[in-house]
């Protein structure tokens, strides 16, 4: 009964009655009351008001859960499942588990705290709870396996989309800056390559694809990708190179809401990737948001580090690093460091 008493809330602007809740669910008013009570437990803000009745409070609440992340994601139809953990170890390796038992693409499991989070090359990802989103995809593409590491870019620019839509959604408040404090409240989302989003110049998400192949066939590749969300504290190593949507924007954002459009875009993106096995399709809308673009970057190859200017992507999604000496290089994979932007000076 929570479910349709939410839904018949979320469906008007106007004030229900208990009377009409009621004689629609053929209940008490107590039975009624405690549904109420229920939904404003799992965090719905709702106005009751004596002889009007019930309606749910101007703006959308932050409500991390199960029907929340059903409901979201229903008109999307790369999202065959939509499985969400209040506490999971980490939603990459539980997306590959399902796929080893056959789990279907479009399976998408979403977090609210990761005990084990991990990120590239090993590391590990803080994930504490109540302040950020942790979500991974699975995928089964018809795609020879060289090619899987685009998906990072695919859902890095997905990320990117979805983040701009917020800045411009007119929720925000406090956009024109702060000027107590003197915070710029510029949008700035741009990519870092390959796996990093950025606002105002700091991480706020990072991607960690992984893929199970065989020769040239793909069994699955799942994409996690963890978002800073709520204005929160981080540890030394990382305070001043992370940040979080929230503080950067002074805003509250819904953080299902938040996940079911990256998925949309996504959906999108991947059929664009699908249609050409490139990013030729794409290309042009990642590198408007690279921050890499004409900047000075720092190449950890391991054949030996070098430095050059970025000049974009090529189809493939490999980073174009010019040296000194004219010489082209791309880069396939490792670490790149811009100038500037958290670590390279």
């Amino acid at each position: 009964m929570k479910s349709e008493i939410l839904k018949l809330l979320k469906s008007t602007n106007e004030y229900i009655s208990g009377q009409e809740l009621c004689e629609r669910f053929g209940v008490s008013r107590t039975a009624i009351w405690k549904a109420i009570d229920g939904l404003k437990k799992d965090g719905y803000e709702i106005e009751a008001v004596r002889n009007r009745g019930y309606k749910l409070s101007e703006g959308e609440s932050d409500v991390f859960c199960q029907r929340e992340l059903t409901d979201r994601t229903a008109d999307i139809s790369l999202i065959k499942e939509a499985i969400f953990f209040e506490e999971i170890g980490s939603t990459n390796t539980e997306a590959k588990r399902r796929a080893e038992e056959g789990a279907d693409e479009g399976l998408l499991l979403v977090a609210n705290r990761q005990t084990a989070g991990k990120g590239r090359r090993g590391r590990s990802w803080i994930s504490p709870a109540g302040k950020n989103a942790y979500y991974t995809l699975l995928l089964r593409p018809d795609i020879s396996p060289e090619k899987a590491p685009m998906l990072t870019l695919v859902m890095a620019l997905a990320v990117a989309s979805a983040l701009e839509d917020v800045y411009e959604s007119g929720v925000c408040e406090g956009l024109d800056g702060d000027k107590a404090s003197g915070k710029s409240r510029d949008k700035s989302v741009k990519i870092k390559w390959p796996n990093d989003v950025l606002i105002n110049g700091k991480k706020i998400c990072g991607i960690l694809t992984e893929m199970s192949a065989e020769n040239d066939y793909i069994q699955y590749v799942v994409i996690g990708v963890g978002l800073n969300i709520k204005p929160q504290k981080f540890d030394k190593e990382i305070a001043d190179k992370a940040t979080s949507i929230d503080a950067e924007w002074n805003i509250t954002t819904v953080r299902c809401k938040l996940v079911a459009d990256i998925m949309r875009y996504f959906e999108k993106y991947y059929k664009e990737f699908l249609k050409e096995e490139s990013l030729s399709g794409l290309k042009a809308g990642y590198e408007n948001l690279l921050v890499n673009k004409g900047r000075d970057v720092c190449v950890l190859d391991p054949k030996g580090e070098y430095t050059g200017k970025a000049l974009g992507i090529n189809d493939g999604g490999e980073l174009i690093v010019e040296k000194e000496n004219g010489e082209r290089n791309a880069v396939y994979a490792g670490e790149v460091s811009v100038r500037g932007i958290y670590g390279y000076v």
